[in-house]
């Protein structure tokens, strides 16, 4: 990718950050990240409980003023609160869980704070959402009913803005992006999930928001193969010749940049990353590991598919450091500046 997401959207709207579950590293870095971000950088407040805000600065040691926010202050009031404090906008209910320990107690508002997200983007209170991580176990026992937050988040933009969307999950920084086909299943199931129309329309979703969100007039997209060598001609394992190929083929009748299927092992060096704007990966791992050990500390999870810009850190709750202080911030941070070049959000004068 090359830095060369661009901004494509004009709207004079903060970025609403999500608090995600409360007893992982969420709120933790959430307010690191104000104190990284407030003197010169993308302005945006956070959906939480402001008393639970609160006192996790003060345990965590972190100076951070807390300001309680209405929705009605969202526009024109933030820009004089956020170099001064966070700006949190009450989620409706009390947290009561501590750092490090799954609390079911705590659900409704970790809800609560997405779908508010999502709402205040549908009517341009905020130009884009920032989520922190959840953790399903713990939504699952307060009858959530989705299998992650991109589920959810799809369900969302049909009731908010009436449209029926299939996600697409992207892993970015600025040296590569990817994008798996198949995501959170074994290596014996994607066998039989993975389809010539499924790669078709990953890869279709991927050039539309490469277009339209990230400003790429032409994106060109790397298609991997499956197998080892993309199977050298049926030799190891068909699914590269009898799928991938005519996927591929599909692709470019539309007019989308697309080449492959390419040997995984020799598609992200360097020199091969240059060469295109996103890669179109088999499963999960073959996605990842690359993506991962470039950017450990720096990828952003970017929902495609979307009819509005979302952006998370790579990264889960971490319960085990949840609380001591000593979570790292840079995914978000990272994940914060996207959604506001992307979406045009306001940025602090000292920026």
């Amino acid at each position: 990718m090359n830095g060369r997401a661009t901004t494509i959207l004009h709207k004079a709207a903060p970025v609403a950050m999500t608090m995600g579950d409360p007893s992982g590293i969420g709120p933790e870095i959430a307010l690191k990240a104000w104190l990284a971000n407030h003197q010169s950088g993308a302005q945006f407040f956070l959906i939480a409980d402001p008393a639970h805000i609160e006192r996790l600065a003060r345990r965590s040691g972190l100076a951070v003023p807390v300001q309680t926010i209405d929705e009605a202050g969202l526009r024109g009031a933030l820009a004089h609160i956020f170099p001064k404090a966070l700006p949190v906008l009450p989620v409706g209910s009390a947290v009561t869980g501590e750092p490090g320990i799954v609390s079911a107690q705590d659900a409704r508002p970790t809800i609560a704070s997405i779908e508010k997200a999502v709402e205040l983007v549908a009517s341009g209170a905020a130009s884009a959402m920032v989520t922190n991580p959840i953790t399903k176990d713990a939504l699952y026992q307060s009858g959530f009913a989705h299998p992650g937050h991109t589920e959810f988040l799809a369900e969302l933009a049909e009731r908010y803005f009436g449209v029926h969307v299939r996600s697409v999950m992207m892993l970015w920084c600025d040296e590569l992006a990817v994008v798996p086909v198949t995501i959170h299943i074994s290596l014996q199931k994607v066998l039989s999930n993975l389809t010539r129309e499924l790669i078709v329309e990953t890869a279709r979703i991927t050039a539309h928001d490469l277009r339209t969100k990230f400003g790429i007039a032409k994106p060109r997209l790397a298609i991997s193969g499956l197998n080892p060598h993309a199977g050298e001609n049926g030799s190891m394992g068909s699914e590269d010749r009898d799928i991938i190929a005519p996927a591929i083929a599909d692709l470019r009748a539309d007019g989308i940049l697309a080449r492959g299927p390419l040997p995984a092992d020799t598609m992200f060096h360097a020199s091969a990353r240059r060469t295109y704007d996103a890669a179109i990966c088999m499963y999960h791992d073959q996605a990842l590991i690359p993506i991962k050990t470039i950017a450990f500390d720096s990828g952003v999870n970017v929902t495609l598919g979307l009819p509005f810009v979302r952006t998370s850190p790579d990264h889960g709750t971490a319960y085990d450091i949840a609380g001591k202080g000593i979570a790292r911030a840079d995914s978000l941070l990272a994940a914060l500046t996207l959604a506001a070049r992307l979406a045009g959000a306001p940025m602090d004068k000292a920026a």
